[in-house]
């Protein structure tokens, strides 16, 4: 089954509103597309901060940039101060929410049942759910890659239903590649790919594995995006660093062959 190849940038704490506006932009002037033409090729995804939110989305509108939110509260309302509800998101309004990332793992404590709260909030309101998993450099050098990775892939979509998985992503992020300019081979990334896919066969069923995204999400850039897009199991990436300079992020949505 053919997947339509991903790419999303996550702009992290970077961006005040202005900024966002003239990236996205930037970006749009850059893509062979607009609102007179179709959307071909790959699907485009921008996170910008929760700031940002509002105006990006405004400046996208009829583009073929999709805007998504870097977080989502499992709550409707109440009082949780600093998070957002899927509510307020579809009000802005946005059809992603990342999830899991390992930034909000590391310093904001968030856990694989978190993870899965998230994914149900977004779930239930059509959001697509953008969900993270990855393993640190002591898991890996340890020997534990697929065990990290199988454990917070069953965690995130725990009783999520498989006519749900139509509204889900997943994101493998190697955490020792993310910000360290360190890269996962193509073999190592589609390594652990190929092995997120038979935990979702295992979970799903074939029909659900095979058309279900797994991005890449360690350190790709212009370089090395072409390499790692090739790889049979790699359906996109998501781009950190890099997806905060339209020309190196159209360069990557270029890459895909």
């Amino acid at each position: 089954m053919a997947r339509r190849t991903l790419i999303a940038g996550n702009w992290k704490m970077n961006k005040t509103a202005s900024e966002g506006v003239a990236l996205v932009k930037d970006i749009k002037a850059a893509l062979p597309c607009g609102a007179s033409v179709p959307c071909q090729g790959p699907e485009v995804l921008v996170f910008p901060a929760f700031t940002a939110l509002t105006a990006v989305a405004a400046e996208a509108q009829g583009s073929c940039v999709a805007v998504g939110s870097q977080n989502i509260h499992w709550g409707a309302n109440g009082a949780f101060t600093g998070e957002v509800s899927a509510e307020m998101l579809r009000s802005v309004p946005v059809t992603h929410a990342l999830i899991g990332h390992s930034e909000r793992r590391q310093y904001f404590g968030e856990t694989d049942k978190t993870v899965n709260q998230r994914t149900h909030a977004a779930v239930a309101s059509d959001l697509t759910a953008v969900v993270c998993v990855g393993e640190t450099l002591s898991e890996r050098e340890s020997g534990h890659t697929t065990e990290v990775v199988g454990r917070q892939t069953r965690a995130a979509l725990n009783g999520i239903g498989k006519d749900n998985m139509v509204k889900v992503v997943l994101a493998y992020e190697p955490v020792w590649a993310i910000g360290t300019g360190r890269v996962a081979t193509d073999e190592q990334a589609q390594d652990v790919h190929a092995f997120i896919r038979s935990v979702l066969r295992d979970l799903f069923g074939a029909e659900v594995s095979d058309a279900t995204r797994i991005l890449y999400g360690g350190s790709m850039k212009p370089d090395n995006a072409a390499g790692l897009l090739a790889q049979p199991d790699i359906d996109g990436g998501l781009i950190g660093g890099a997806s905060l300079k339209a020309a190196d992020f159209v360069a990557i949505v270029n890459a895909v062959g």
